[in-house]
């Protein structure tokens, strides 16, 4: 089946979700979460299948993405049930009002329609954009990169058997058989068929997508993120964030790329941030992160020079770019030039120095004194979540169930007319 086909077989079978009671939508989920778990020996074989194909070929880290486990795809299960607990947002009444010559003007939530997604090597997205889409009254069109389609397709098809022994029609998921590059083109211009295109990848997907979408198009964003060191930073504290932001999973889009150090703290703390994320790693047999220093901060430690196209990259490995800087004045304009408004962060004891920076910076996520890592629709409370989205029209931030519907007016009148 051609792309086309299958996307038209996708949009004919929306009426049997977004009709679906919340309690059928419910006893579906349950249903496709506990078919993963019983197909977990079948998923895993399809992953070992790409992850043999994938060594030798990318990095370690980006294989780490690709990999699945067994407590990865109980972790998987567990999103799908988590959106079964969330408040079903189809049909919400989000006001109403009564016209002067008495027509009722109700707003109403509702579903899209067809959620295309367009994603490379995390074979999770697959079930947390599926139970999105279902809890929220949308069908489901999934398009993988081919390093992970043996993965997505195993996937896939224990939801699929999830859906059908619920009662459910299976075709409310769909996944592209065909990962070529035309057949991403062809979900980007299916316009009548693909109410929402969702892009989660890197930049050069997510860029392939908003320039050649002629179907309305979320971007979701690159994420270099910045955690500012304050003069009045708790230095203990921050140490401890950016280890956290930095390595505990350099692979996602929420972990930190640059680190930026106030002049007045910068020699005592750029030492301890050496020690944490250098030396104490390579002693306790872990990878060491690669320091890139602009020429400021190598006066105080020793790494590798950083070159003017280290702040403007997304690493997704052990390497964070460090500067030093005069302010707090410039570190917001640091990140004003450099951010990708994903999430960033400042540590700072100072209740002044944070609400400047978080009226300032421009991002989709601000943090005071946190790891950016939080940056996910599970840890804001959205279940699992659709991706996360840098722009600022409809969504904007991690996308849950809110972001999957749109609204319309009914309107009820007794004859009136204009």
């Amino acid at each position: 089946m051609t792309t086309l086909e299958l996307l038209k077989v996708t949009k004919a079978v929306w009426g049997s979700i977004r009709d679906a009671s919340p309690e059928e939508k419910n006893r579906i989920l349950l249903a496709m979460a506990d078919a993963l778990q019983q197909e977990t020996d079948s998923i895993l074989a399809a992953n070992e299948q790409d992850m043999d194909k994938a060594r030798g070929g990318i990095s370690e880290v980006m294989l780490d993405r690709l990999r699945l486990d067994p407590a990865r795809i109980d972790g998987m299960a567990d999103g799908i049930r988590a959106t079964v607990k969330l408040p079903d947002h189809t049909g919400r009444i989000i006001s109403e009002t009564v016209h002067a010559n008495g027509m009722h003007i109700c707003k109403k939530q509702v579903p899209l329609g067809l959620v295309a997604i367009i994603y490379e090597s995390r074979p999770n997205v697959t079930s947390d954009a599926a139970a999105l889409a279902i809890k929220s009254g949308n069908v489901c069109m999934l398009r993988s990169g081919k390093e992970a389609f043996n993965s997505c397709h195993a996937i896939v098809k224990a939801l699929k058997k999830g859906i059908a022994a619920a009662g459910g029609n299976p075709n409310i998921v769909n996944i592209v058989e065909d990962t070529s590059r035309s057949s991403a083109e062809d979900i980007m211009q299916a316009s009548g068929l693909v109410d929402l295109l969702i892009p989660r990848g890197g930049a050069g997907l997510i860029r392939a997508c908003v320039q050649n979408a002629t179907v309305p198009c979320i971007e979701t964003g690159t994420g270099i993120c910045h955690v500012y060191v304050d003069e009045f930073a708790d230095l203990d504290k921050a140490v401890n964030i950016i280890v956290n932001a930095k390595t505990s999973r350099p692979s996602v889009c929420n972990a930190e790329e640059v680190c930026l150090v106030h002049k007045a703290v910068a020699a005592k703390f750029l030492p301890m941030l050496k020690r944490a994320l250098v030396d104490d790693r390579r002693a306790a047999g872990l990878v060491p992160v690669e320091l890139r220093l602009d020429p400021a901060a190598a006066r105080i430690i020793d790494g590798t020079p950083a070159s003017s196209a280290d702040f403007d990259t997304e690493f997704l490995n052990y390497i964070l770019a460090v500067a030093v800087v005069d302010s707090l004045d410039a570190a917001i304009a640091h990140i004003r030039k450099h951010s990708t408004h994903h999430s960033d962060c400042i540590v700072t004891e100072d209740a002044a120095a944070a609400k400047k920076f978080t009226e300032q910076v421009d991002s989709a996520a601000v943090y005071v004194n946190a790891s950016t890592r939080f940056t996910d629709g599970g840890e804001f409370g959205l279940g699992c979540e659709m991706g996360i989205s840098t722009q600022k029209l409809h969504a904007r931030g991690p996308m849950g169930l809110r972001e999957l519907t749109t609204y319309k007016y009914i309107v009820t009148g007794d004859g009136q007319t204009r």
